[in-house]
């Protein structure tokens, strides 16, 4: 059985993001998309809350199985005996990055492959970052994460923002 690892910290999870795991749910029996719990850095919504908005965005897809997970990917993946780790690929820049991290994964556990995929031409602009920073300015998001992300972002933000009184 072929289960690729799909790992990412989706602070929120995008239509670019559901497009890979539509097409990767295709080629592989299962994906495991693995929200990553990185203490590092400083995400918008919890782990609980983002694996919750990964649910509602990819709830049509059957293959697919959400995770949380801390520490070094491909030791997660080795662990649970995952061979594939997917990563998505939007522009040369995200490349040199991702081979670099291919190349030390293999390095630390040479059974896990790295398999990259680049998403629909429609999505190759989009990422969190773009999306909480226009959600953040109140902007439409509608057209680059699903109605339960937006609506999610809406209530963060909302709850955020500084009292106009």
């Amino acid at each position: 059985m072929a289960v690729a690892l799909y790992p990412g910290s989706f602070d929120p999870i995008t239509r670019g993001h559901v497009d890979l795991v539509h097409r990767a749910a295709r080629l592989f029996d299962r994906v495991v998309l693995a929200v990553a719990n990185n203490p590092g850095k400083r995400p918008l919504f919890s782990v609980g809350e983002r694996m919750r908005m990964c649910e509602g965005a990819v709830t049509n897809i059957d293959n697919v199985e959400i995770v949380a997970f801390q520490g070094l990917t491909v030791e997660y993946a080795r662990t649970h005996g995952i061979d594939v780790i997917l990563r998505g690929i939007r522009a040369i820049s995200d490349f040199e990055h991702e081979f670099q991290l291919a190349g030390m994964n293999r390095h630390l556990v040479p059974s896990v492959e790295t398999v990259f995929l680049a998403p629909s031409a429609k999505y190759t602009y989009l990422s969190s970052t773009l999306v909480r920073e226009i959600a953040a300015m109140n902007g439409d998001v509608s057209d680059f994460v699903t109605g339960n992300v937006a609506a999610e972002l809406r209530r963060r933000l909302r709850a955020e923002a500084p009292d106009a009184s």
